[in-house]
């Protein structure tokens, strides 16, 4: 076994393992979901579309019926990618964009809320492809008991309801938002009980159509009618024309292991990048966390970083170079440019040619599936659609609006994305489905997971409750107040503009089930900094 099952770091919870199945996800009822449907015959891919269903009712803050998503499925003898990004509307010029862009930063900027930044769904799309190819139950099944929580209610859990509270402030004056989601005038706190029977009926709806009510049928209607009357872009024409991609998924070899990621127009491969780098360093003998050890990290997703937001785009609109970008040679360049004595200034991109849910589950029969879907920023953009409990999106904010950068805003065109559910197999064995919730922290959370099991033998659980450290651009880094005082300081003189963050939140959320070769035990981790559980059978 590559690691063992030492605890070296404060935690709520110790791994969990059965041999029939596993489920990880971030809300305890969401894995009840799952752990039921295996538990009655279904598979890892039917416990998966059921708990990503009930994550729209139980998580709203992360994610909802308008979300996009992405998912890694082991079939049982060959890996498979689903990308279900949206694209913008096809009505949506970037003439427009730009007329009501906004400046952050010193950049013009897509704003985050209203219609502009929502692009097409894809949830929906993901769980009625994942149904399709590799379900064994109806989807009408898999999304009643969503439903049937949407329509009785269900009990807030307190890392929810603290982001829930954001809202309040932030879509308060929106009348259908604060109908749906502020019920008593405030957001929902921890313990109260909250119910959206409309989600129910839509729930519903979707399952027994198949999905075709959310994309050609009635609440393709009611969506594009509620854009018309009230300034937005989507239209009929845009919801009917989506449909979900297979693809394949893109990985490195990272002292033995492959790691797999989805390739773009999702910010998978920034993981891959950093780990090729980290790749020449013999991590193995700097001690974890410490400032040895976390200055490696940093530079590496710092130069990754910097490739990415100048390559990563949408494949169909732009050349991306992601075999140069994942190559063993340029991984060498780029890792000369880190100097172990001293941070390095903001790194140029190179030249390689010369708030989410994340949910993994498991069956008896070796099927494993790595998923993830969200909202991108909390509850999205804040467009409810009336007497739907749909939340749309706001993934438009990831196009840029700079003049020759391969993700500029285009109609019809997927943005830059920040969501990735990640894969670990050796030597064509699966081992591992995993993702780390958070923005840009996802693929720094990749790395940092990957590098506690495979360099320092930390286990599953283990591995996600270990500190963080979070590269935040200009080179500024945050860290945890778990890591060593020392260890801060020295990471100060090495040149990062370095703070302690106290808010759980930006160093991501977790889970993992790794799945033993030679004993065919699942081991299952849950991330402490939510409220989320790993269940067994």
């Amino acid at each position: 076994m590559i690691f063992n099952y030492s605890q070296p770091y404060p935690s709520r919870r110790s791994p969990v393992m059965g041999k029939r199945g596993a489920v990880a996800t971030s809300h305890p009822l969401a894995a009840q979901v799952g752990i039921k449907i295996l538990a009655e015959g279904g598979n890892a891919v039917d416990a998966a579309v059921a708990v990503a269903a009930a994550l729209t009712v139980l998580e709203p803050t992360s994610n909802g019926l308008g979300s996009d998503a992405f998912a890694i499925v082991w079939d049982g003898k060959k890996l498979h990618g689903l990308n279900a990004s949206g694209r913008s509307p096809k009505g949506l010029t970037l003439d427009i964009v730009r007329k009501h862009a906004q400046k952050r930063n010193g950049k013009l900027t897509i704003p985050t809320t209203g219609w502009l930044p929502v692009t097409v769904p894809g949830a929906v799309s993901a769980w009625v492809a994942l149904n399709k190819r590799f379900g064994s139950m109806p989807l009408s099944l898999l999304v009643e008991p969503a439903a049937r929580y949407a329509e009785e209610g269900h009990p807030v859990p307190p890392m929810i309801a603290h982001y829930w509270s954001f809202s309040e402030k932030q879509f308060g004056d929106n009348e259908v938002f604060r109908r749906t989601f502020l019920p008593k005038g405030r957001a929902v706190r921890a313990g109260e009980v909250f119910a959206c029977p409309e989600q129910a009926k839509t729930l519903r709806l979707i399952g027994e159509s198949e999905g075709e009510a959310f994309y050609r049928g009635e609440l393709a209607g009611v969506i594009s009618d509620y854009a018309a009357k009230t300034g937005g872009y989507l239209t009929k024409e845009d919801l009917a024309e989506h449909e979900p991609k297979w693809v394949e998924p893109v990985s490195i070899n990272y002292r033995g292991y492959d790691i797999w990621e989805i390739p773009p127009n999702g910010q998978g491969i920034a993981a891959l990048i950093a780990l090729n780098i980290l790749e020449g360093f013999d991590l193995r003998r700097l001690p974890h966390l410490s400032s040895a050890h976390l200055h490696l990290v940093v530079e590496s997703i710092k130069l990754a970083f910097a490739d990415i937001y100048r390559h990563v785009a949408d494949p169909m609109f732009a050349d991306i170079p992601v075999k140069g970008l994942l190559s063993k040679e340029y991984a060498e360049r780029r890792r000369s440019l880190i100097s172990q004595e001293k941070a390095v200034p903001a790194p140029e991109p190179g030249n390689p040619l010369g708030d989410t849910v994340y949910l993994c589950t498991a069956d008896a029969d070796g099927r494993i599936v790595s998923f993830i879907q969200s909202n991108y920023m909390g509850f999205g953009s804040g467009v409810v659609v009336p007497g739907t409990g749909i939340t749309l999106q706001n993934r438009g904010c990831g196009f840029s609006l700079e003049e020759g950068h391969p993700n500029i805003y285009a109609p019809g065109k997927r943005p830059f994305h920040t969501i990735i559910p990640s894969f670990i197999t050796k030597d064509g064995v699966p081992l591992a489905a995993f993702g780390v919730m958070g923005a840009d922290m996802q693929p720094q959370g990749h790395v940092q997971v990957v590098s506690g099991i495979v360099d320092y033998s930390l286990n599953p659980q283990a591995a996600l409750d270990a500190p963080r450290v979070r590269f935040l651009g200009e080179g500024r880094v945050a860290v945890e107040p778990a890591i060593n005082p020392e260890v801060v300081r020295e990471l100060a003189r090495l040149g990062h503009r370095v703070h302690i963050e106290y808010e759980m939140a930006g160093f991501g959320g977790g889970q993992m089930i790794w799945r033993d070769p030679e004993t065919g035990v699942y081991i299952a981790g849950s991330e402490p900094r939510k409220d989320g559980q790993a269940l067994a059978l």
